[in-house]
């Protein structure tokens, strides 16, 4: 068959179209498909911002009395239970001579019965925190039967190095978390007169404001201010990134609704949840990243969720 010449002059022509078509629909492509991370963004704000240090408090009741047994013999009836409020004088024990517990046998001789008897009461005004005992438990004199704490005197042992204790001042509160999240106030009440020669910490004593029960040997976390700005420029934490070794800092700003740049900072004191921006002074427009920001590159696409 023989090809028209006109046909052989074009055909080359044709093929350059197709592939400049197929070429930048390619670019095109490419340019449609280009990955965008999500982030979500916030404004930079001025508020009082406190630092604080975060120190180990564990519960303790200031005032307690041990009940004692004061006979050999045995526990006929206990009149109260683990946990129950109690006021003094109230009937604890009901005790019976070991002697008495024996001549109960011999019923025949009359002469030989005597009660053998003794009632043991609630020292103080309290909640039984420790039963020692059960009924029909043989005790001697001297023995503990219970543990009465007064309710009122629970307070929180606060643990504090030495090197810190200038920041805790007497007559000063601060917020105590306890396990779970619940944060409750405390009034810093007094400081122990020793420091412990191993870890060397100072006890300070925390009274706490609340009126429910906690129990002993809790140990909570207790936030004391190291120092306070009352305008300072801040961000929350999640904003802020760093290097390995924490020697730079930076944000992602947006500069468009598309584009992030990466800002350097010089960060000053921080809280639980914000950070304060020494330089540079952002506008109350300025868009920063707080999610979806790290491990972004300068000049990065992205988009905001809504």
């Amino acid at each position: 068959m023989i090809v028209p010449k006109k046909i052989i002059l074009y055909f080359p022509v044709l093929i350059l179209f197709f592939l400049y078509s197929c070429s930048g629909k390619s670019k095109t492509e490419d340019k449609e498909t280009e990955t965008k991370t999500p982030v979500t963004v916030t404004n930079a704000t001025h508020e009082q911002l406190a630092e604080t240090i975060e120190m180990n408090a564990r519960s303790t009741f200031q005032i307690s009395d041990n009940v004692k047994a004061n006979l050999n013999g045995y526990i006929q009836q206990i009149h109260a239970k683990l946990g129950d409020f109690v006021k003094k004088g109230q009937l604890l024990f009901t005790l019976k001579t070991k002697e008495a517990s024996a001549l109960s046998a011999i019923k025949s001789d009359t002469s030989l019965e005597f009660s053998g008897i003794v009632e043991v009461y609630s020292p103080l005004s309290g909640v039984i925190t420790t039963l020692s005992k059960q009924n029909g438990d043989y005790v001697q004199d001297g023995d503990e039967l219970a543990i009465v704490a007064e309710k009122g005197s629970l307070v929180f042992i606060l643990e504090v190095p030495y090197e810190s204790r200038k920041y805790v001042i007497i007559g000063n509160t601060c917020d105590i978390t306890l396990p779970g999240g619940d944060i409750i106030k405390g009034t810093i009440s007094s400081e122990m007169p020793t420091v412990d020669a191993v870890s060397q910490t100072q006890n300070f004593v925390l009274k706490p404001q609340s009126s429910s029960l906690l129990p002993e040997n809790l140990i909570a976390k207790v936030d004391i201010i190291k120092s306070v700005k009352t305008s300072a420029q801040t961000l929350p934490k999640a904003a802020v990134l760093t290097n390995e070794t924490q020697s730079e800092w930076w944000v992602m700003k947006l500069i468009n609704d598309s584009t992030a740049v990466k800002i350097p900072i010089k960060k000053g004191i921080e809280s639980s949840s914000k950070i304060e921006i020494l330089d540079p002074d952002f506008g109350t427009t300025d868009r920063i990243i707080t999610s979806g920001n790290y491990g972004l590159a300068d000049t990065a696409k992205v988009f905001i969720e809504k």
